[in-house]
């Protein structure tokens, strides 16, 4: 096994460990009644800032983002695409509008988003679940997997991320991934020239 192949598994080894501790904490936090900025409930929150009507685009939802998905005022959960979140850096709490057209098509817009603040955390892969996630201080975020793949992160990269600023999130928006040197591969316009570092 070369050294930099050494190095990865030794930083994915660390960090699947600090994932595991930050885990334990946050059980005996909770088991020791200590709790983080409030939770929530998104459910609630699109009841009083949703709305639905009929509109000339066709029908119109505004609800409530939870990271994965819209809520609406009745707590209806509508499918936001993932590369629309990624590409939108949607955070939980957002308030999006969904207009229905008269093709059944669905076209989401942000139309109030929450008040932002940037963390920069190491990306971890879950050994149970296989999912990506981001160690940001003593929190773990859960990220959509077609962030992950848009910048081509990978297990050991920094990561960019936005979370609520007044808020307690499970959820985070990618804003960038910083490569860790061990992990890059360069390519040029041609395909993969296959240098590792």
């Amino acid at each position: 096994m070369s050294n930099p192949q050494k190095i990865k598994d030794l930083e994915s080894l660390i960090y699947n460990l600090e994932l595991e501790l930050k885990k334990t904490k946050v059980v005996l936090g909770e088991l020791q009644g200590k709790k983080s900025k409030a939770a929530v409930d998104y459910g609630v929150k699109a009841a009083e800032y949703g709305r639905e009507s009929t509109e000339e685009e066709g029908l119109v939802i505004e609800g409530v983002f939870n990271g994965q998905i819209m809520i609406g005022p009745d707590g209806k959960q509508y499918s936001v695409p993932a590369n629309y979140a990624s590409k939108s850096k949607l955070v939980e709490g957002d308030i999006l509008k969904l207009t229905i057209d008269s093709s059944g098509a669905f076209i989401f817009k942000q139309i109030a988003p929450v008040e932002r603040q940037r963390l920069v955390g190491h990306l971890v892969k879950e050994k149970e679940s296989g999912n990506f996630v981001v160690l940001a201080g003593d929190k773990i975020f859960k990220v959509l997997l077609a962030s992950i793949t848009y910048f081509k992160g990978d297990e050991g990269d920094e990561v960019v991320i936005l979370v609520p600023k007044e808020a307690d999130s499970d959820w985070a928006a990618v804003e960038n991934v910083i490569k860790n040197k061990n992990n890059n591969n360069y390519h040029d316009e041609e395909g993969d020239l296959g240098i590792n570092l």
